[in-house]
């Protein structure tokens, strides 16, 4: 099917549409058909249905090849900006995200045992520890930034308790992490670029260093893990890094996007803070909602490997599809009234999480992590204030706020 003209302009670095992108996804649902955004090369789907069905149709891969021909990949990476890249490309553009097939499932199967609900259930004392701790020492504070002061400080040490990453590294790893990420948006400035390959090669070598130490001394970590999956052959020395490099990634900037954006819905909607405290019995259902209402990473795309019919139209091998996980999360279709934060919300059949083969991993853990910190933030504090009204990221791959002043009277 060819691509339509655009009906009107798409900018995802406005800062209308990261003020309300909702409003922007409401009207290219109610179009017929796909929304073109040729920036990208892709068609946007903005649907739950769709979006879900392909997210769950093995002939839709993430990466393109295999199904376009060499001078077509290498002419899309140059288009993309992905070329003269080489750590980028050893480290970020290939990894258990961004692979298929055997590839994906053998990465996989070295991570996925670390990652079991029953495991990452054990981690709620060590957690419920920490973020006590930290919740204190903000009692007296009257007034803080949720992202900075608290949010930015419990994903990274989490997760790297789980690898075996001393906590003195996790504000470094947090900043590499986004230097490597903001690369993934619409904007691949010379500049950002530039950032994006010297970072990846930093946090290479650090991994190398971190995997020296483990083949001296083991521990009980996934770095150890990955370390024995390396020597058993099951794994490359690039493929270790990259698969220690996305888990410390995706357990940063995600979930703390997601802590910021689901305490600033809690402020918008009053009442349904107030029921929540009413029933800590709803925290399970309430952070569902938090990923449905603001979903954190809003966008992935896919590659026909074949043609596909996708919203009633066939589409060629080769056609690149952008998934819009933040619009299908808000589909009237799937949801009623999806625009109103509902902490009881049930059956709540989001896709932040993703779908298929390449389900997020570490769902069962960023939901842990928010369980315990709206929990303690409830007992700790009788009265949460918002301050100002946050300004949130321009970008199309992620969403959050940069900062979130609240005011806090203790309990």
């Amino acid at each position: 099917m060819p691509a339509q003209a655009a009906p009107f302009r798409f900018d995802p670095l406005s800062t209308e549409f990261a003020a309300d992108p909702y409003a922007v996804y409401a009207r290219m649902r109610a179009l017929d058909g796909l929304f073109p955004f040729p920036e990208l090369g892709m068609l946007l789907v903005t649907r739950q249905r769709d979006v879900a069905a392909i997210v769950a149709d093995m002939r839709l891969p993430r990466m393109p090849a295999g199904i376009l021909d060499a001078d077509e990949l290498k002419r899309r990476q140059r288009q993309d900006n992905f070329h003269d890249m080489p750590n980028h490309a050893r480290f970020v553009q290939f990894s258990m995200l961004n692979s298929d097939g055997a590839v994906h499932d053998r990465l996989r199967r070295q991570v996925f045992r670390m990652f079991t609900p029953a495991l990452i259930a054990g981690q709620r004392a060590a957690i419920e520890a920490y973020v006590s701790r930290l919740i204190s020492d903000l009692a007296g504070a009257g007034e803080i930034d949720f992202v900075a002061d608290l949010a930015v400080h419990v994903p990274g040490h989490v997760i790297g308790h789980l690898l075996g990453v001393p906590d003195a590294d996790c504000p470094m790893l947090r900043r590499w992490s986004e230097n490597i990420v903001q690369y993934f948006d619409v904007d691949r400035s010379a500049e950002r670029k530039a950032l994006a390959e010297a970072t990846a090669a930093e946090f290479a070598d650090y991994l190398r260093a971190l995997k020296a130490d483990r083949l001296r001394a083991p521990k009980d970590d996934l770095v150890t893990r990955l370390v024995e999956a390396e020597r058993a052959g099951e794994m490359s020395e690039d493929e270790f890094i990259s698969t220690a490099m996305l888990i410390l990634m995706a357990g940063h900037g995600s979930t703390i996007d997601v802590l910021g954006s689901g305490m600033h819905a809690l402020l918008r909607f009053p009442q349904e803070m107030e029921r929540l405290r009413a029933d800590p019995a709803l925290m399970p259902t309430a952070v569902q909602e938090m990923f449905r209402f603001e979903s954190p990473l809003p966008f992935f795309d896919r590659y026909a490997a074949e043609e596909v019919e996708v919203g009633g139209a066939l589409y060629p091998r080769g056609t690149r599809f952008g998934l819009l996980y933040g619009a299908a999360n808000r589909d009237e279709e799937q949801f009623a009234d999806p625009d109103r934060f509902d902490v009881g919300r049930t059956p709540n059949r989001h896709l932040a999480f993703g779908g298929g083969a390449h389900f997020c991993l570490g769902n069962h853990l960023a939901r842990l992590d928010m369980d315990i910190i709206f929990s303690t933030l409830f007992r700790t504090f009788r009265r949460i204030e918002l301050v100002e009204a946050p300004l949130y990221k321009r970008s199309l791959s992620v969403r959050g706020p940069m900062a979130l002043k609240l005011r806090l009277e203790a309990a």
